[in-house]
């Protein structure tokens, strides 16, 4: 049986910034492995990026971007 998603607080940047995340690497096709094999992260830090646990590295957003096919300011969610 799959695992249940948790519920991310929108209200909070780190919630907006999860929930994007996650729709940009679905939109991109990719797998929460995809995503840390191309970047080189542990598979566990998207996972956390996306249950807004934690957030990625300032340095890292741009290679996140790249591998969305997006630009940095498309990352960030709106308030």
């Amino acid at each position: 049986m799959p695992r249940q998603r948790k519920e991310v607080d929108t209200s909070t940047f780190e919630g907006r910034f999860a929930v994007r995340l996650r729709k940009l690497r679905e939109k991109a096709g990719l797998t929460p492995e995809d995503v840390a094999e191309e970047i080189g992260a542990p598979k566990k830090s998207i996972y956390n990026w996306e249950a807004a646990i934690s957030v990625p590295p300032l340095g890292t957003f741009p290679i996140l971007a790249g591998v969305y096919g997006v630009s940095v300011r498309v990352l960030m969610p709106e308030k």
